[in-house]
């Protein structure tokens, strides 16, 4: 099974140059350390900062520099700062070409629920509703299972949405996999080592397998 570190690697495969990229919390963040060489990506994040580059060595720290996430980060050559308010416009205007969220729940049919759990403080749903209504493409980076061992690759979500029918793709410790408009998570790749089996095993919707399904690569 992969480690967060090697789901951001991965999910890095998806990037294309040109993209402009908002990163969830958590396991999207990580994402910013593994843009391949060469690649033009704009990583842009809600509480108004355009250019973020990889994450500071400890000598490089400036704690007024953070992302949405309240991570510390580094700004490359052309960064660019701004209020919160035009951040907002870029994402509801549809500027951003992609959007990697992390999900607590995800259905066959694209449904994602990440914001909240019923009875559990939150300190709010913060941009993930904006981006998943407006990003052109949507790609969710989460573990498989949660710590009970049980699917988060549902039938339906059983916590509060946070949209409808909008996730692409899925990229997890065990598998990519696509979701498809008819509904149904179509297995893509599986981690070295993982059997198609224990994917099946780990995913309670629909798991639809075609032919040969290759190992990931790094």
């Amino acid at each position: 099974m992969l480690d967060k570190h090697q789901i951001a690697r991965r999910i890095a495969q998806e990037l294309r140059d040109g993209y402009y990229v908002n990163l969830g919390i958590g396991i999207p963040t990580l994402v910013a350390n593994y843009i391949p060489d060469g690649m033009n990506v704009v990583l842009q994040s809600e509480n108004g900062l355009l250019g973020i580059g990889p994450f500071p060595a400890e000598d490089e720290v400036d704690p007024d520099l953070i992302n949405a996430g309240k991570q510390t980060v580094t700004m490359l050559p052309g960064s660019s700062l701004f209020s919160s308010v035009d951040s907002f416009a870029m994402i509801r205007g549809g500027h951003v070409d992609l959007t990697i969220l992390g999900a607590m729940e995800v259905s066959e049919t694209g449904d994602i629920a990440n914001w909240k759990i019923p009875g559990k403080m939150v300190k709010g749903m913060g941009g993930a509703m904006d981006l998943v209504a407006s990003a052109k493409h949507i790609i969710v980076a989460m573990q498989h299972v949660n710590k009970a061992g049980q699917s988060k690759l549902l039938k339906a979500c059983s916590l509060p949405l946070t949209g409808l029918r909008c996730v692409k793709k899925i990229i997890t410790e065990l598998a990519v996999l696509d979701v498809l408009p008819e509904g149904g998570f179509k297995l893509l790749e599986t981690a070295p080592g993982v059997t198609i089996e224990e994917v099946r095993q780990a995913t309670e919707g629909r798991l639809i397998v075609e032919g040969t399904i290759p190992e990931m690569q790094f």
